[in-house]
């Protein structure tokens, strides 16, 4: 973890990383949000962040990434997302966290 930490923040230029997280935070809750929006039909859902952390590079000199895990309700349903960014790209990746199915209201 304290090396993920120190590769993100020196990729980041010098950021810390809550610097780092930060900057993902609103494209990562909205990548959930539009899936959630498709999947649940529900176009008035909202999003909140439950917890994110920086990950280890899949091998050496990988890329950086951050994971979140993303909250959303509406309609009178609920689901989880773990999404993944790409730290300094605008690429992230909204995966269910249940396996496909939504959690009971």
């Amino acid at each position: 973890m304290v090396l993920t930490a120190a590769a993100a923040i020196a990729a980041a230029g010098c950021q810390s990383q809550n610097d780092v997280l930060n900057d993902d935070e609103a494209m990562a809750t909205q990548t959930a949000l539009r899936r959630a929006q498709f999947e649940m039909g529900c176009q008035q859902a909202t999003g909140s962040i439950l917890s994110r952390n920086l990950l280890q590079p899949a091998m050496w000199r990988g890329l950086e990434r951050a994971e979140y895990t993303v909250g959303v309700s509406g309609c009178d349903k609920k689901a989880v997302y773990v999404v993944v960014c790409q730290i300094g790209s605008p690429s992230c990746f909204a995966a269910d966290s249940r396996g496909g199915q939504a959690l009971p209201p």
